[in-house]
């Protein structure tokens, strides 16, 4: 096949929402995938003798990891159920951003004649997993049998890592915690104040949350969104979880979501005779990631990650920013889709260009590592119905750390798919301050987050902070009752303040800061 004609499109794409909580209701995640992929391969409006053709050409399954069930081959599970012997198969590890990327490799093998029609997909059915733990009827009745026991739900806060690290002696080691780091950085960066980012997050997950209640495969969808007041006032129903993030700030990931994108070449497409009005066409993807360890990043009010992906994608997609007329950023947080916007110039409430199509994992819903599979599907639907002509998604992963984005377009390029990705894994140009691990005198707070209890009681103070004598950076918790109330209130911005930083007495490897006046040292 010459390779002008290799042209990968997108044909099918498949949403499935089991609303239902109820044991009885109980589907699992592989099952509510088939139902997501059998829509895909339906929204091509291709007659069933024609489907059944299609069926027999599926050479590439990618799996987008699901935190609901441990199957020990999930892409070979549902190959069998559709009766297809793809060449390729890939289970992904954990990551917000593999969505986006498995679509930028399945449009890439394509468009190389690697493979003729992929499938990706993922899905999640933690509601029902939860409702059946609560029930005590663990594994759930007729799910598939799991590679290993199951005897409590996921959550990425207990997922689990060594006691020797760094951030988890001090107790940081969670999404909840370090994206809180960024926000409160970000704040001092552009000289908010408490009030006004708080108004500000408010004000997004607001929009966010009136954009979910619109879509129909949003968990929320139908229900009243949240508003302003209710989003950024702390109150019973909303506790403070990681200040500056109230639970409505944060991912809701009790869900039952699954996805599906069926893609192929022009050429193939023409010949089974999708219709044109299916087509939606993949431009270019990049994506490239920052440290592992949060604390060996440059700083913290930006993501050099975000920040290249997008510029990277735009580039080999022959585009501007001024050429995307619709965006879906990543939200677990409401920092991520706060620094895509202030990268490249947007407003980060009331953009005049739509910057979720879906709501963000607060108010559609947190479906795992499978979030921006939604954001494919929509955006293929809007570029269908021609609200845009040309749409980027944004993928973010781990601590603000993996990221991808593809530029999407109901307009054909007159190039072909970018035969290899722009940028290399890891982000390694950007210097970091050297790391001290055992701190010791004079020192100020580079970013901070305070974590609550249920009771809305502050718990602990986490505090990135760099010494005075040298700048090194380190990691401490709070070192008196007085820190943790002075980090715990907004009447003062803890960022910049001054203290000291010096080792537990008690010998378990963690440092303390106590927020003292050391300016004159």
């Amino acid at each position: 096949m010459p390779a002008s004609r290799l042209t990968p499109i997108i044909v099918g794409v498949g949403d499935c929402v089991n609303t239902s909580q109820k044991v009885e209701d109980a589907i699992e995640p592989a099952e509510l995938m088939l139902r997501a992929i059998e829509i895909a391969i339906k929204d091509t409006n291709l007659p069933e003798s024609v489907i059944s053709r299609l069926r027999e050409e599926i050479d590439s399954i990618d799996v987008v990891k699901t935190w609901t069930w441990p199957y020990p081959d999930l892409p070979g599970l549902l190959a069998e159920k559709l009766g297809a012997r793809p060449s390729h198969k890939e289970y992904s590890d954990h990551g917000g951003n593999k969505p986006v990327k498995f679509l930028d490799e399945a449009a890439r093998r394509i468009s190389l004649g690697k493979s003729k029609v992929a499938i990706i997909t993922g899905g999640e059915a933690l509601a029902s997993l939860s409702a059946c733990a609560k029930e005590k009827k663990l594994p759930p009745p007729g799910w598939s049998k799991p590679a290993q026991a199951v005897d409590s739900v996921f959550s990425p806060t207990n997922s689990g890592v060594s006691r020797s690290d760094l951030a988890t002696i001090h107790d940081v080691g969670a999404p909840i915690h370090i994206y809180p780091l960024y926000e409160n950085g970000f704040r001092k960066y552009r000289g908010q104040t408490l009030q006004q980012n708080n108004q500000e997050s408010a004000t997004l997950y607001a929009e966010f949350a009136q954009t979910a209640s619109k879509n129909p495969y949003a968990w929320n969808y139908g229900k009243s969104a949240e508003t302003e007041e209710s989003i950024g006032r702390v109150s019973s129903k909303n506790r403070m979880i990681c200040f500056p993030y109230p639970l409505l700030m944060n991912a809701f990931n009790t869900v039952n979501l699954a996805g599906a994108c069926l893609l192929t070449s022009t050429a193939y497409a023409q010949e089974l005779g999708i219709p044109e009005d299916r087509w939606i066409y993949p431009l270019g993807g990049a994506g490239t990631q920052d440290a592992n360890n949060f604390w060996e990043r440059p700083d913290f009010h930006s993501s050099p990650s975000i920040s290249r992906s997008i510029d990277a994608a735009l580039k080999v997609s022959g585009l501007s920013k001024e050429d995307i007329d619709l965006y879906d950023f990543y939200s677990c947080f409401p920092i991520v889709p706060k620094i895509a916007s202030y990268h490249l110039g947007l407003p980060i409430v009331n953009s005049p260009k739509p910057i979720t199509l879906l709501g963000g994992l607060t108010s559609f819903g947190g479906a795992g590592n499978n979030y921006s599979m939604h954001a494919i599907t929509e955006m293929t639907r809007q570029l269908r119905v021609d609200a845009g002509q040309r749409g980027l998604v944004l993928a973010n992963g781990g601590y603000l750390t993996y990221q991808h984005v593809v530029c999407l377009s109901n307009i054909a390029s007159n190039a072909l798919y970018p035969s290899q990705a722009p940028l290399s894994e890891y982000v390694t140009d950007i210097p970091c301050p050297p790391i001290e691990q055992k701190p010791e005198g004079p020192a100020f707070i580079e970013t901070y987050t305070v974590e609550f209890m249920r009771d809305g009681t502050p718990l602990r103070g986490s505090i990135v902070g760099r010494l005075k004598n040298n700048g090194h950076r380190f990691i401490a918790n709070h070192g008196d009752a007085e820190t943790l109330r002075r980090l715990s209130t907004d009447s003062e911005e803890p960022v910049g303040l001054n203290g000291r930083v010096r080792a537990n007495p008690k010998g378990d490897g963690r440092n303390l800061f106590t927020l003292t006046d050391y300016a004159s040292l």
